[in-house]
Formats: structure tokens, C-alpha cells, sequence
């Protein structure tokens, strides 16, 4: 049977590694997004998920056989979050209905299943790490399983298969995007670089000692695929890791060390680059001119709120991936060469500078 992916948030992190994987293989890929980008052998759909009446007609004459919802939009609070995820999931389940071609349909999301929404995040009672599958819902509003509630609500009506997947905190390059702690890093690691400035750890002393994991935006491709085209993964969550675990006390030299500074000593002190970046706008924008870098804008690269969150927890975070790994699902990627490859990609699109 032919194979039609449409990917909603094809501009992101996840939705363009999986747009080029699906590619790869042969697929025939649809890529939605408000402002979709060029991307070889993607067929572009212009469409806004929070404006229900584009998406009928953006959408006539497709019938997409799978479906993967890799976006989201940040709200200011969950309240705002949950209606306006919910709601961009229902509006795409729904106007693909009538065609009746869906055969699966994926939803990525994340640990803030098992740690909580941004609002309560790393707090109250927390299930037990490494996180599993199974582990149930926390007692709080998420717009996770909002985003879940619509799926299976719909799977049920409609008659087609699903998929979750739970990546952890993911390396991959998305200019624009809100949560990339890759790019955020490598700006952080030139600014540094450029100014002298100390390459300081911005988080916590449990990040800093502690294990912690996290997810290629190419594994997960490659996860996403799988759990598309093997049946006994169908109808499943699933925790989507790299496979390795590292201390950051490791990870930071070693991403110094890439960059040809010297990681600062980590004194235990909480330094958020939120603050440390506050004023660095035309630090960067000059770096940019310097140099002729792509995007001389620091908020289209960087997102410190976002790294703040995860290098700031008090509790140290690992996941559990045996699920996938006994129904046939054995990609690998050590991390610090995902984020080695990310620098080496941002260097060559001239979005950072060279050695």
C-alpha cells in the first residue's frame, strides 16, 4: 500500500528530521506548517492548525495514509496550552476525516508527562526514575494528554491506529524553534568564546552530578518510522531515548572542548542563561555581522528558558527504554556526538561562525 506521511510542524526540530528520514525511504511526505520551509522532496502545505477553516481547503486532494502531530504552540499559561494544543489537534484529526485514508497517526511529546507541565515542573510527587511507560498520569493539568485525549478520541471514532512518543530533551536544528537547547548551547559556548566570558554550567548541582539522558532528533525519526510500520507497536506510548546516559560534570567540558574554550569550574551556584544572555542580542548581532552568519537575530537561535528548565532541575532524570527495545527497536546515538554533528551542521549553514 502506498505510504503518505503528512507531518504537521514540519519546520521544527522533529518534523523536518522526520520529513528527510521518510524522504529517504521512499515516502510520499506532506509537510504542514504556518510557514512551511523548502525542503527537498517535501511537498509544502501552508496552513494555520489554530484556524480550522484553512485547513479543509489546504488540505483537498491529499490523503495522507499516516500522520505525525510533532508541533505545538507555547502559550502563557497550561490553561492556554491545553485549549490551544487540544484544539490543533482536533482541527487536523477532524478536517482529514471525510477523506478516511489515515491509517496511524503519532504524537510526540515529551518527559513533561512524567515531570509536569512548565507551570508545576519537577514538582510534588513525581514517579520514580527512569521514567517507564506505564507510570500514570500525574495529578495535574497537562496539555500532553490533552494532545493524547484527542488522538485516542479520535482513533476510536475513525478506526486508526496510533503511536505517543516521549523524547527527551531533543538535539537537532530548527532555526525559529522554542525549545533547542543544541543551538542555545552553541550560541552560548561563541558568545563566550568571542568575549572572553566564562563557558559557566548554568544549572543545578543535581543536573551537574547527576545521569541524564537525552534524544537525537534523527533516532527519533527513526522511531517514529518504526512505530509507523511494525504492528505490534501499534496503540503504544514510548519513551524515545539515545540509549546512553552522561553526567553534564562530562558533557560540558566535552562540548567546551568543541568549541576550543575552557569549561568554567561549577561552584554549585544556579546561573540561568535566561540571565546570563539577558543583554547578548547585539553581542550576537555583531558576531553575526563579523562573521556573516545566516541569522543575526539571538531569539531565532537561541531559546535559554527553555535549557534553563531542564539544566535547572532539582532531580536527576533518566528514562527507561526497554519497551521499544523488546519489540525490535535497537537505534543508538551517543549523545555527545549529536550534539558534535548539530555544531559541525550550524557551522556549515553559517548560522554559527567557523573555528
Amino acid at each position: 500500500m502506498t505510504k503518505t506521511a503528512l507531518i504537521a510542524g514540519v519546520s521544527g526540530i522533529v518534523g523536518a528530521a522526520a520529513a528527510t528520514l521518510f524522504v529517504e525511504n521512499g515516502w510520499e511526505v506532506f509537510g504542514l506548517a504556518r510557514k512551511p520551509l523548502a525542503q527537498k522532496g517535501v511537498t509544502p502545505i501552508a496552513s494555520d492548525l489554530q484556524e480550522p477553516a484553512s485547513l479543509s481547503p489546504a488540505l483537498a486532494g491529499i490523503r495522507p495514509s499516516h500522520v505525525f502531530l510533532t508541533n505545538w504552540s507555547r502559550q502563557a499559561t497550561e490553561a492556554e496550552n491545553i485549549k490551544v494544543n487540544r484544539a490543533m489537534a482536533r482541527n487536523l484529526l477532524d478536517a482529514l476525516r471525510p477523506a478516511g485514508s489515515v491509517r496511524h497517526v503519532a504524537l510526540v511529546t515529551g518527559l513533561k508527562h512524567y515531570l509536569g507541565p512548565f507551570e508545576a515542573y519537577g514538582k510534588g510527587t513525581l514517579p520514580a526514575t527512569p521514567f517507564r511507560e506505564e507510570q500514570p498520569r500525574l495529578d495535574v493539568e497537562n496539555f500532553y494528554y490533552a494532545q493524547e485525549d484527542e488522538v485516542f478520541a479520535a482513533a476510536a471514532r475513525d478506526g486508526f491506529g496510533w503511536s505517543v512518543h516521549r523524547p527527551h530533551t531533543i538535539i537537532g536544528k530548527a532555526v525559529g524553534n522554542a525549545m533547542n537547547m543544541g543551538t542555545t548551547l552553541a550560541v552560548y559556548a561563541v558568545i563566550c568564546r568571542e568575549t572572553g566570558r566564562p563557558f559557566r554550567f548554568p544549572g543545578s548541582a543535581a543536573q551537574w552530578n547527576g545521569l541524564s539522558d537525552m534524544t537525537d532528533s534523527r533516532l527519533l525519526a527513526r522511531h517514529l518510522l518504526w512505530a509507523a510500520t511494525t504492528p505490534s507497536a501499534a496503540n503504544q506510548a514510548f519513551n524515545v531515548v539515545n540509549g546512553d546516559i552522561f553526567r553534564w560534570s562530562w558533557m560540558w567540558s566535552r562540548i567546551a572542548d568543541w568549541f576550543g574554550i575552557e569549561a568554567a569550574p561549577f561552584d554549585g551556584r544556579v546561573e540561568p542563561l535566561e540571565k546570563q544572555m539577558a543583554n547578548d542580542a547585539p553581542v550576537w548581532r555583531a558576531i553575526a555581522e563579523r562573521y556573516g552568519l545566516g541569522e543575526p537575530d539571538i531569539a531565532r537561535l537561541a531559546s535559554p528558558w527553555h535549557t534553563d528548565a531542564d539544566l535547572g532541575r532539582p532531580i536527576e532524570v533518566v528514562t527507561d527504554m526497554s519497551k521499544s527495545r523488546k519489540l525490535g527497536f535497537t537505534a543508538y546515538q551517543p549523545t555527545d556526538d549529536a550534539f558534535f554533528d548539530l555544531f559541525a551542521e550550524l557551522r556549515a549553514d553559517r548560522l554559527i561562525p567557523p573555528a
